[in-house]
Order: C-alpha cells, then structure tokens, then sequence
C-alpha cells in the first residue's frame, strides 16, 4: 500500500513536470533526479510550492519504509534460513524473510515444482488440438511471494542485459521470450531452488561453466 502511494506522488511530480516541458524518465531509479530537477529548474511560485510540497510528502512517506527496510535486513541476517535463500541471485533480504515467514514446511510438498505452484508461478494446461500445453501462470497461491521473485527476476534479467552476450540459461530465456515472460520463467526457477536450498540445508552455488 505505502509503495502504491509512493508510486501515485511520482507520477503526480512528473505530471507537474511535464507541464512546464520537464521531462523526467520514469522508473524508481529516478525518482532522485525529480527532485533535483525541481531545484535547479525556473519555475512559478504557485507551481514550485505545489511541487515542494509534494517533495515533502514523497520523502515523510519514504523514510519509514527505509527504516523498515533495514529492519527486516537485521532480521534477515540473523536467520540462517533466510541468509542461505539470499544467496539465489534476485532474492534479497525482504523476499527471503517473506519466504521463510509465509510457506509452510518444505516437506509438504513432493518437488520444486510443487512450491511454485502453490505460489502460483507455474503454467496452468492449455488443451490444444487434443494436447496438453503450457498456458499462462495461474496466479493462484501467495500473491506477495510471487510479486517480490517476480520483481527480483525482472532486476536479474536487467542485469544481464547489461553484459556481454552468452550462453547461459538466462541469456537464452532473454532472447526467445517476451520480458514479462522471461522473467515469469525466471520467478518459476528461482522458486524451485528455493525448494531446493530449503530442503537441504544449502547455498546456492553458481554452475560452471565449461
């Protein structure tokens, strides 16, 4: 809820931006340069007050969710489950605490694939032709869990767009799929090896390559 807010002040300082021919990228990243932005630019009295205004409501709604954040980093730190499952790339220390607050025993359920489902990751059958193909994801389950593997996915694959081509399993993921899809494929992974470091009592360990 605090971040759909954070979200609705954003888009409410870029609007105003706009108007005066402003124009800020969207994206979290930045969110800085609006209020930069809003500094070093000539604007009318009426207009910089709305906006100054606005800035402050940005950052009082900001640092708690900082203060928060940190929090659940001590939190995380602590717990052994919750340090192993922070060493899969694209989990951090608020999704693996989520994780390890909200699933039930890992032994419940018979496969990685078993836990993605029930956070609702997996494809659900399409019936074509008389054959059962994958569909779209079912999005049943814990929709929190599968939003933060979501938004970790969508961080790993921007990461590696940002290097050198390869031939490992996300590059080529990258390449033949849409982004959202890409990144759904990657939730979906990233849910199995949690499964997997879960159960046994692991870190995840980078494959090498040949």
């Amino acid at each position: 809820m605090t971040e759909d807010i954070i979200d609705l002040i954003v888009n409410v300082i870029r609007a105003h931006l706009g108007e005066f021919g402003i124009v800020v990228p969207k994206g979290i990243q930045n969110t800085g340069r609006l209020i930069e932005v809003r500094d070093k630019e000539t604007l009318p009295d009426a207009a910089r007050k709305a906006l100054n205004l606005l800035a402050d409501q940005l950052m009082d709604t900001k640092k708690p969710i900082g203060d928060l954040t940190a929090d659940v980093a001590n939190v995380a730190a602590s717990d052994e489950a919750s340090r192993r499952l922070q060493t899969i790339p694209g989990i951090g220390p608020i999704t693996a605490s989520a994780l390890v607050a909200s699933l039930p025993d890992v032994t419940d359920f018979q496969s990685g694939r078993d836990l993605s489902a029930w956070i609702g990751l997996t494809p659900k059958p399409h019936p074509t032709g008389g054959k059962e193909r994958p569909g779209r994801i079912s999005k049943t389950g814990n929709r929190y869990l599968r939003r933060l593997l979501y938004l970790g996915a969508m961080a790993q694959i921007s990461s590696r767009r940002r290097r050198e081509p390869g031939h490992d399993w996300l590059w080529q993921i990258i390449q033949c799929k849409k982004p959202k899809q890409a990144a759904i494929a990657l939730a979906n992974r990233m849910a199995r090896t949690v499964y997997a470091l879960m159960k046994n009592g692991t870190e995840f360990q980078v494959a090498k390559t040949a």
